[in-house]
This record gives C-alpha cells, structure tokens and sequence, in this order.
C-alpha cells in the first residue's frame, strides 16, 4: 500500500491512468490473455451453451433417424409404442424447407415495401435531416487552403447531412449539365 507521503504527491493525468489501469477488473480481452485468469474463473457462458446445444442437436438427430429408419416391429421389441407416424419424418422437413425460403422472401418483401421509392424526397431528407450551419473543408478553395492552419485549430463540425447537389458535385466534377 502506498505511503501517506506517496498519496498526497501531485501525479499528472497519464500516471493516474495508469494507476487507474492496475486496479481495473478483468474483462474478456484480458481474460484472453491471461491464461492462469481463465482457469481460475472457469468456461465462459457461450463455451457452455454452445456445448449443450451442440450435444443437444446430437442427440436430437440420433434420435430422429433411428425413429424414422427403424421399421416399427423393432421399435415395438424395444417397447417403443407410442411414438408419431412415418407421415411425419417426411412431412416436417419438407415443411421447414418450404418454410425457410418463403419466409425469406416475405421478409424481403416487407423491407420493399417499407422503403420510399427512388424518386421520393424522403430518401434524401426526413425529419431528422439537419443541414450544415457553415462551410466546411469539402468546400475549400484555392484562397482557404493558404489558411489551412487556422482550419486545423478550428473544431470538429457537429454533424449533419449534405445536400445532394454538394454530392453530386464530389462524385461527378466534369459532368456535362
């Protein structure tokens, strides 16, 4: 522990970070690193659920193919009597594989539906549209760019949206209008 001397001591800002960074918990990068720290606080939660769901699954598909493979007298000596029809084991895979692309494609489908079409004004501005309230370093010219290091102190610009004529002129500088 430090000396009452050393705690009254001015430190600057980089030393009590420092300091600071001694003290700190652990979090996952370190635990990472730190081979002896890992092993004393055990698996991490998504080690052990993704553990049991793979087993899960494991098991799940045994038990699936020996139900749908296995003629129904040996289910019936080993005392397996209640269990769904051979129906099934076709049925619900081919559902899920008609159901998975479909419902896809339904999703794909509301997000067309969702967005404004091309030409709409509200691709382009909405109601949390905010326009620049002055000129920035994209509009320089000759005469700002001698005064680059009074632009260097200024401060980082909140931020907002560019007008589409301002983007057009970026992206297409020599086009024919």
């Amino acid at each position: 522990m430090d000396s009452p001397a050393e705690t009254l001591v001015v430190r600057s800002p980089r030393q009590t970070v420092s300091l600071l960074r001694n003290r700190r918990p652990r979090f996952e990068r370190e635990r990472e690193r730190d081979p002896a720290a890992a092993a004393a606080a055990g698996p991490k939660p998504s080690e052990v659920y993704g553990f049991v769901g793979s087993i899960t699954t494991v098991i799940a598909t045994a038990v699936y193919l020996v139900w749908a493979y296995t003629p129904e007298p040996w289910l019936h000596s080993l005392g397996i009597t209640y269990y769904p029809t051979k129906y099934w084991a076709v049925a619900v895979p081919a559902f899920v594989m008609v159901a998975v692309p479909l419902s896809m494609l339904a999703y794909m489908g509301s997000n067309f539906l969702a967005t404004p079409p091309p030409t709409s004004f509200a691709t382009i501005f909405d109601e949390y549209s905010r326009e620049r309230a002055a000129t920035s370093m994209l509009d320089a010219t000759a005469e700002q760019e001698e005064e680059a290091e009074e632009e260097a102190e200024r401060p980082i610009e909140p931020i907002s949206d560019m007008s589409i004529h301002h983007i057009n002129t970026l992206m297409f500088p020599h086009s024919l209008a």
